[in-house]
């Protein structure tokens, strides 16, 4: 299949806020969450509530960390969030509490369907229920659930849900083993 990106349209997507909104939330993103500057995780909290996301007590979130659009991004308690994690929350993200999402991970809400030419864009919501960790530079795409208490080891690529309570590695990530 050949696409002709020419045709691609993203005008049935629904961005979830005002431009202005968004121009703002781009701004205090580059400012604060981009800078390599230690600002507080309070800071940032506070600033991801006020445009729109719903942050439990005790968030820890490092410098680096992008959120696309925080009004669809959802975390309980404890949560922590590691340098240059990048969350694509063109849907929901939702990450239960006590959970531990390391360095340089990508939760990516969004693809595109290759089938087609115009190269449509697919969006699904990404839940990692409650003590789930999510290692470094791992990737979680498009629909994916990952169970209570599971760990996605480093460098893997979660494709498909994952059960609780288990181990998972690889490219595509598959179980290795109950925890």
């Amino acid at each position: 299949m050949i696409r002709d990106l020419s045709k691609y349209s993203s005008a049935g997507f629904d961005r979830g806020a005002s431009r202005m909104k968004e121009a703002l939330w781009w701004l205090t993103r580059a400012t604060i969450f981009l800078s390599p500057l230690p600002f507080p995780s309070a800071l940032k909290t506070a600033l991801l509530r006020l445009f729109g996301a719903k942050i439990g007590d005790g968030v820890v979130i490092r410098p680096g960390v992008s959120i696309t659009f925080p009004w669809r991004f959802h975390c309980g308690d404890h949560v922590w969030l590691g340098e240059d994690v990048l969350i694509l929350s063109l849907a929901e993200v939702t990450i239960g509490s006590h959970s531990c999402i390391s360095q340089r991970a990508f939760l990516c809400t969004g693809s595109h369907d290759y089938r087609k030419e115009t190269f449509d864009l697919i969006t699904k919501p990404i839940v990692l229920e409650k003590s789930v960790w999510i290692s470094a530079n791992a990737f979680v795409g498009p629909g994916v659930t990952v169970g209570e208490g599971t760990v996605v080891a480093a460098l893997s690529s979660v494709v498909k849900d994952l059960p609780s309570h288990v181990l998972a590695a690889g490219n595509p990530a598959e179980k290795k083993r109950d925890l």
